[in-house]
């Protein structure tokens, strides 16, 4: 495996998902080299970083653009992706209202989802930010936060 340092402005493309632990998170950015979107890059981000995991999580939207820095790691295998580690991260400018416009996050008891307009799979979070899944629909919440309980012993 090849590792090197890399800074990259880009646009976040979807709202960021928890990682597989605690602390951690996943999203994606998509990085414009040029100015023809033609040459646009999506690149696959994870962090390790629980503050920047917090913010990724709680107050960076959609369309936000950053500035993001770390490490990309190229497989020796090319038929893998490669893996875009970010150890820090700045805001450079905020998503335009209209955008947001879309997305609403309502309360579910101890729950909290997220609903979008061009997507009928809902992410479902505890309040205090831990991942509980995708719902496939709307109607599918109350299973998936029935599952969660179950397996959790009911404290969100």
């Amino acid at each position: 495996m090849d590792t090197k340092p890399l800074a990259v402005d880009g646009y976040l493309d979807a709202v960021p998902a928890p990682g597989d632990r605690p602390g951690t998170a996943r999203f994606q950015l998509i990085v414009s080299p040029t100015d023809d979107a033609v040459d646009d890059v999506t690149w696959n981000c994870t962090t390790g970083d629980p503050r920047i995991a917090s913010a990724l999580l709680t107050e960076i939207q959609p369309g936000d653009l950053l500035h993001v820095s770390g490490f990309l790691t190229q497989p020796d295998n090319q038929a893998e992706a490669a893996r875009f580690t970010v150890d820090a991260l700045e805001v450079l400018a905020t998503a335009p209202a209209r955008a947001l416009q879309e997305m609403v996050l309502d309360r579910y008891g101890d729950y909290v989802v997220v609903f979008d307009a061009d997507t009928d799979a809902v992410p479902v979070f505890t309040a205090l930010g831990q991942w509980v899944g995708m719902a496939a629909s709307p109607d599918a919440i109350g299973t998936l936060i029935e599952i969660h309980e179950r397996v959790n012993g009911g404290d969100a």
